[in-house]
């Protein structure tokens, strides 16, 4: 089976969007950050982390982040990715085993968390998923929301005016018990 990638950039210069023609996961996002972490769980981005400079990967409902280190280089990382997911999705092989979760949805939610869960996931999750990255609620304290920021949200030089003037306000004008919103 041959599958159709697209290479599409990202505002933060070290990621890098490839989408596919393909569902990849069901829904959101999942983040790897070492081999370790991706082993057993996702056999798609143990490989995508075993590349020379890659140094995170996300998995999207039909595209895959990667981000590189400091001694990655895009020219020699791009070809070796493209050939990567290009040999993986065209064998079939799987991209997870069982069942990812993609948010930090906690038994104890409460009604503010749910809230601003749902702004996120229905308002702001979609365009940032847009530019390769996502952004999920880890949890609300004091009037603080701390958010995690993955794929190419994670050290974006714009991702602190988007935290600040985007997310931020709009979470503070629907939900008058949020004072501030910080990146964990």
């Amino acid at each position: 089976m041959s599958v159709n990638i697209q290479l599409e950039w990202t505002p933060n210069p070290n990621t890098l969007k490839y989408v596919v023609d393909q569902q990849l996961i069901p829904s959101g996002a999942v983040a790897f950050k070492s081999r370790q972490s991706a082993e057993g769980r996702s056999p798609l981005a143990h490989k995508l982390l075993g590349i020379e400079g890659v140094s995170a990967v996300m998995l999207g409902t039909n595209f895959v982040t990667i981000s590189k280190g400091e001694a990655g280089e895009w020219d020699a990382m791009n070809d070796e990715v493209m050939a990567t997911l290009e040999k993986h999705l065209s064998a079939g092989e799987p991209v997870t085993i069982g069942e990812l979760s993609s948010g930090h949805t906690s038994q104890t939610e409460t009604e503010i968390e749910r809230q601003i869960r749902d702004i996120l996931d229905e308002e702001i999750r979609p365009a940032v998923m847009n530019d390769g990255g996502d952004i999920t609620l880890d949890r609300f304290e004091n009037g603080i929301v701390y958010l995690h920021m993955r794929g190419s949200c994670s050290g974006c030089p714009s991702s602190l005016m988007t935290l600040k003037m985007g997310i931020e306000e709009r979470l503070r004008a629907s939900i008058p018990e949020v004072d501030e919103v910080v990146p964990v």
